[in-house]
């Protein structure tokens, strides 16, 4: 049985093992992903100072050394080939693209400059191609940071790093000489919610203590009403409250910079400059309710206060891309599916043979190992599902990249990869760093040729 995956980050890469693993028919997995470089968000996403989380390349390196398992890089899905030539080369496909939009706050002033989404800022950081020539202006001393999840602890943490700290990292060459020269000395975090609600993990949020030359800053206010009880001590929750009420304990700092964690504030209104820039951010004061379902939201009081900040990164979440021929979810903002079964968006009836792991099926949830049990239980379906599939004839395997061969697509192989791997990690070792990473396609397509 023949398989095509899209995309090569976890959740895909989880679904490839799975597939390959399987034992009662042999599998043979084509990974397409639309950039030359494999490992999606682990490359592109993880804070360049958590080399420790990346270390699961290794993993996903003993999947791509399968003799049936094939990596077609530099191939766009909708622009190079179509879901309908997909369909006529494989038995079945998985989609595991992810969620590459960003989710937008919805308020006056949000898109202009220095109101720049943390999902371009922490790309352009990590040296993704999308994002390299974003325009990030680190001239000024205070940043809002909206959202009260680990992409706005990772967004701030990188804003107030030393260079000392950077230099260690994988962070591209040009962030890292902006952040060499920047002059932002104070961010604030801020969460609709109550520290309770706060989706943070403890690990990430304790690191914001431990940084060289930061002081977290958490008002005894903020955490007013919030209680540790010991039945549940161990919870995420619990153990985020106690990590803030240390910080809260803390005496003043002397250090050089200060990192704010704020609650139940929610913008509502980017304000501007004369020269049309960022200058503060109004914010609504919130008070928590509890629904009948019991679940906690935030009601504006309507009492409004404006912080003074020169640049917003709003990290409140992202969304699948929508891709030509493949249903998709408008509320969601996911892959239609049932369970990782692919459906058309209207009828909910199931589209034979597609499937959807990863962000793409669920929204952005759950860390990076997660999606291992998540992907191989999309992989039961689909055996359930295949077991008549492999009768099937298809065209021979090669005939895919003769395909993208006459559309002029360079493809970019797992070897290539490791070429391109082996250059990378050669230019780091020249500042320290565990690699120097390529951050155009074009440059690195032209190294392969």
């Amino acid at each position: 049985m023949r398989v095509a995956i899209i995309g090569s980050g976890p959740a895909g890469f989880y679904a490839a093992e799975a597939l390959l693993k399987c034992t009662d028919v042999v599998i043979h997995v084509d990974m397409f992903d639309r950039l030359p470089t494999p490992y999606g968000l682990v490359r592109g996403g993880v804070a360049p100072d958590h080399q420790n989380i990346k270390a699961v390349t290794r993993i996903f390196e003993k999947t791509a050394a399968r003799p049936t398992f094939r990596f077609l890089g530099n191939v766009c899905l909708g622009r190079d080939v179509t879901v309908e030539e997909l369909r006529q080369h494989y038995h079945q496909i998985v989609y595991a693209v992810g969620n590459e939009a960003d989710r937008r706050l919805g308020i006056p002033g949000e898109g202009m400059p220095r109101c720049t989404p943390a999902a371009v800022f922490i790309g352009w950081y990590n040296g993704h191609p999308d994002y390299r020539q974003a325009k990030i202006d680190l001239s000024v001393s205070r940043v809002a940071v909206v959202g009260n999840g680990n992409v706005a602890i990772d967004a701030a943490r990188i804003l107030l790093c030393t260079p000392a700290e950077l230099e260690r990292t994988d962070i591209a060459a040009h962030a890292l000489e902006a952040l060499r020269n920047s002059q932002v000395r104070e961010v604030f975090i801020l969460g609709r919610r109550g520290p309770e609600q706060a989706s943070f993990t403890p690990p990430e949020l304790k690191e914001l203590g431990e940084m060289e030359d930061v002081d977290p800053v958490v008002t005894p206010g903020e955490l007013a009403g919030c209680v540790i009880s010991e039945a549940e001590g161990n919870s995420q929750q619990e153990k985020n409250l106690k990590i803030l009420q240390s910080f809260a304990a803390r005496q003043p700092g002397a250090k050089a910079k200060k990192l704010h964690l704020r609650f139940l504030v929610s913008p509502t209104e980017v304000i501007a400059d004369a020269a049309g820039n960022v200058a503060g951010l109004a914010l609504e004061k919130n008070r928590l309710e509890v629904q009948p379902d019991g679940t906690v939201s935030a009601r504006g009081t309507g009492e409004i206060e404006v912080l003074d900040v020169g640049m917003v990164l709003p990290a409140v979440g992202f969304a699948a891309e929508r891709i030509a021929g493949v249903p998709y979810d408008e509320k969601a903002r996911i892959i239609a599916n049932e369970d990782g079964r692919v459906v058309d968006s209207v009828s909910r009836s199931v589209i034979a043979n597609e499937y959807v792991v990863g962000w793409a099926r669920t929204g952005p949830q759950g860390l990076i190992g997660s999606h291992k049990g998540a992907s191989a239980h999309i992989v039961e379906h689909m055996m359930v599902d295949g077991t008549e599939l492999a009768a099937r004839e298809l065209p021979e395997r090669e005939a895919i990249d003769s395909l993208l061969h006459q559309r002029g697509v360079q493809i970019v192989s797992f070897d290539d990869w490791k070429r391109l791997d082996d250059v990378e990690v050669a230019r780091g070792e020249r500042r320290g760093a565990p690699r120097d990473k390529m951050v155009d396609v074009e440059t690195m397509l032209s190294t392969l040729r």
